[in-house]
């Protein structure tokens, strides 16, 4: 299977709880071996010393008993979970119709994406009371996203269609897994890493605009990629724990918290399926070696 030379470039934003800003940059260069660029910026989350400050020792929370208990988590808060996941759903749902559209119609690229920044600017800016308005945002906003990446879904289906499904459940199990142990942990314990996951996400940007100007590398790229999975792994931890804080704090803003969720939910299927898809376009290429010889 012969991989296009160039697919047209799109860019993903979306607003988290701090009203901070994300950006990634993806492409596909021309070189076959580097199949898509990815880059992301976070400004402003520091919750290093609250963290040490408000911590007490613990003492194996890790027990049987622990795996049971969620009464550190409010009935309140559970019923504003169940709303954030339902809505996360939704958002996702809208996503796929999205990408489905633009292998129908081939949609995606530079304006869906840029429709999908002005959605999420108008539902941050939308008063929460206005709740309608701002659900319907949401799901406009997750359609573009869908059929912004559907260049990049199109072209998994043209090398191996199973590759989609895999990054996708691995993406789910992955999201399941961690939001799971954040709501088993004891509060607070991971939001310290939120500030050392926005270091980590500046360092991806530079890197990517040092690589833009100076020209970048096939391990610049791999280190790129598999350290932002790793980063955005670490945002579905933080993230989750953050939204359970702030909701114990009185923020119920669900179509904000089910935002951040889905911004760290393509972040990480994004980066996945790119690594699948170059791992099956090397098994192609050293199958087609195999046979010449």
């Amino acid at each position: 299977m012969v991989i296009p030379n160039h697919l047209e470039p799109y860019l993903h934003c979306s607003i988290n709880t701090f009203n901070e800003i994300r950006i990634l940059f993806t492409s596909v260069p021309s070189h076959p071996s580097r199949l898509l660029s990815i880059s992301s910026n976070q400004i402003g989350m520091d919750a290093f010393s609250s963290f040490f400050d408000s911590q007490q020792p613990s003492t194996n929370p890790w027990t049987y008993d622990s795996l049971k208990n969620f009464r550190q988590i409010s009935p309140v808060v559970q019923s504003h979970l169940h709303q954030v996941y339902l809505t996360l759903g939704c958002a996702l749902v809208a996503s796929a119709a999205g990408a489905y559209l633009h292998i129908l119609w081939n949609i995606g690229g530079i304006l869906t994406a840029l429709a999908g920044i002005g959605c999420i600017t108008w539902l941050m800016a939308t008063p929460p009371y206005e709740e309608r308005k701002r659900l319907s945002m949401l799901m406009a906003a997750a359609l573009l996203e869908g059929a912004s990446i559907g260049p990049l879904i199109g072209l998994a289906i043209e090398i191996d269609p199973s590759v989609l499904v895999s990054a996708f459940v691995g993406t789910a199990v992955a999201f399941g897994c961690f939001s799971a142990a954040a709501m088993l942990a004891r509060r607070r314990e991971f939001l310290y890493l939120g500030g050392l996951l926005s270091s980590g996400i500046s360092m991806l940007l530079w890197l990517h605009f040092a690589s833009s100007i100076f020209g970048g590398s096939t391990a610049l790229f791999k280190f790129e990629l598999y350290f932002g999975l790793l980063l955005f792994v670490g945002y579905m931890v933080v993230d989750t724990q953050e939204i359970i804080e702030r909701a114990h704090l009185g923020d119920m803003d669900y179509v904000k918290h089910a935002l951040t969720l889905f911004t760290d939910f393509v972040g990480v299927f994004v980066r996945l399926l790119i690594i699948m898809v170059r791992n099956s376009v090397e098994k192609n290429e050293e199958k087609k070696k195999k046979r010449r010889d």
